[in-house]
């Protein structure tokens, strides 16, 4: 599935891609990563500074302690959530086997090296280009925002190798999904004004 190409055009790519929450298969090899990391920094970046560094993850013992890491941190931000969503997500992280990242074999961290005022809008762009390159490639990806909170402790940096001055932005998750996802429809795009 790794060296697949769908042949998919940009707004294709566009407009199949979805959030996959369910994978099978091993981890993705080092190529196929590589190919998607090379991806990602072709995103335009401000004053051509390209702030971001990646952090790739495929033992699975470790994405079971972050995933638990994760979990245990997000949950005392949840008093902060609306009462509807955060008894969805309570729901979610008090069941011991939910891993936040389904079971996906490759965890792709992409860290902010500075922090300045373009810097975070940099990094979501190269994830955009990662997510896309993945659905041409027939992967499945998902941004996994409740892993941010473990990954900016000091543990976890120290953990990864990554120095403390950087900042987690987009923890995305990349494999085989383990079947169809569904299109989830849309609103219209809502236009306050064109003048």
């Amino acid at each position: 599935m790794s060296d697949r190409d769908t042949g998919l055009s940009a707004l294709e790519a566009i407009y199949s891609r979805r959030a996959v929450r369910s994978y099978k298969g091993p981890p993705l090899d080092r190529e196929t990563v590589l190919a998607l990391l090379d991806a990602a920094v072709q995103a335009p970046t401000a004053v051509h500074e390209e702030p971001w560094a990646f952090t790739v993850v495929q033992d699975r013992g470790m994405l079971r302690n972050l995933s638990d890491s994760a979990k245990s941190a997000f949950g005392e931000q949840m008093r902060n959530l609306p009462p509807g969503q955060r008894l969805r997500l309570q729901h979610r992280l008090d069941t011991p086997d939910f891993n936040i990242f389904y079971d996906a074999g490759t965890l792709v961290v992409i860290w902010a090296k500075p922090m300045g005022p373009f810097v975070a809008a940099d990094c979501w762009l190269a994830a955009q280009n990662l997510m896309l390159a993945a659905c041409a490639k027939g992967l499945g990806t998902c941004v996994i925002g409740f892993a941010v909170g473990a990954l900016n402790t000091p543990e976890w940096k120290a953990h990864l190798g990554v120095p403390a001055e950087w900042t987690a932005i987009a923890p995305i998750i990349v494999g085989a999904p383990a079947g169809s996802t569904p299109p989830v429809p849309r609103k219209k795009p809502e236009i306050v004004s064109w003048r």
